[in-house]
């Protein structure tokens, strides 16, 4: 009976596949435990990363932002009949929403 080895996936690199093929099975055990480790580590880090940006995104949230206006909202000038105005604006599924913040210039 005769064994095939395995194959290896196909987006390693051919360097990596070559030194991986070289490499004695107490090697290759000893690169499989420290591979999975830093595949944890690198995702665990990723993660800290998005929360911390997230939190990052929280902080931002302007203080004159309406509770009911969601914290990715920006802000819009539209023209109404030669006026400015300041929108909040925000999109909900396919469709974009938009309230009503002030004119543009506090005069008008």
């Amino acid at each position: 009976m005769s064994y095939e080895p395995p194959t290896p996936p196909a987006n390693l690199p051919t360097e990596i596949v070559n030194t991986l093929n070289e490499a004695s099975s107490e090697h290759l055990r000893d690169v499989a435990s420290y591979a999975e480790a830093l595949a944890e580590y690198k995702e665990r880090e990723a993660r800290l990363e998005e929360e911390e940006a997230d939190d990052a995104d929280v902080e931002e949230r302007p203080d004159d932002l309406p509770d009911d206006v969601p914290a990715k909202a920006t802000i819009t000038i539209k023209e109404i009949n030669d006026n400015r105005y300041y929108y909040w604006q925000w999109r909900e599924g396919d469709s974009v929403t938009s309230k009503y913040k002030g004119p543009v210039n506090p005069g008008e």
